[in-house]
């Protein structure tokens, strides 16, 4: 006979990591608002004041669907963690990831509450302070999520290929983006290498997704048939 994990569905949890997170980008970029959108890294200080606080409902609202997206993904790190020791894997990889995953997920929830911070009037008002929180939110955003995803992406990867529990493409893929996610951190020394940052994180929920579906959340136990 075969031992299901008693776990909330990875998959589900990963969709809906990524609705969340779509939605906090919609109010504050091309995808879903008009100009002005959230100001770059090195957009001038006048140009960061006129944004938030001309636009603090679009912000507020992008800053509530961000700190939301650090539950479902908290979870779904955990439960991945779990679902692998229950498929008897105690290699260090899995805790790699589990660390990866809980540091993306405060990375969200750290980031979401610096934009929700900026947003205020009194604050939007001070020309230096929103700059800095402007900074902050940015490299929060950047590198601050793609590293530690990159490293989640490598735990599951390096696991899935030895224990055999993913398919080779999702393994491969995987390891790619976290080398990009990884590199993305030379953003913060040379600005161009900020294009790092989407080349992981977009195409890296993609493989988020697939690769929580397809991790088995079964084990045949000794005296099966199967």
């Amino acid at each position: 006979m075969s031992s299901r994990h008693a776990s909330p569905p990875l998959g589900i949890l990963a969709v809906v990591y990524v609705i969340l997170k779509i939605a906090s980008v919609i109010p504050v970029s091309a995808f879903g608002s008009r100009p002005p959108f959230f100001p770059g890294l090195n957009a001038p200080t006048d140009v960061v004041v006129s944004y938030f606080t001309t636009h603090t409902d679009r912000v507020l609202l992008a800053a509530f669907l961000q700190l939301g997206t650090a539950i479902p993904f908290g979870i779904l790190a955990a439960s991945i963690v779990s679902r692998l020791r229950f498929l008897s894997v105690t290699a260090a990889g899995a805790h790699i990831a589990f660390f990866g995953g809980v540091a993306a997920a405060m990375d969200e929830l750290f980031s979401g509450a610096v934009i929700a911070t900026m947003a205020q009037p009194i604050v939007a008002r001070d020309p230096a302070l929103i700059q800095g929180l402007h900074y902050l939110a940015v490299a929060l955003g950047g590198p601050g999520f793609t590293m530690p995803f990159g490293i989640m992406m490598a735990g599951m990867s390096v696991i899935g290929a030895f224990f055999k529990l993913l398919p080779k493409s999702i393994v491969t893929t995987g390891l790619v983006l976290a080398i990009i996610g990884e590199l993305s951190w030379f953003s913060m020394i040379f600005p161009s290498a900020g294009v790092l940052i989407p080349l992981c994180r977009w195409p890296g929920f993609i493989w988020l997704i697939a690769a929580a579906i397809k991790l088995p959340n079964s084990v045949a136990r000794p005296g099966s048939s199967i």
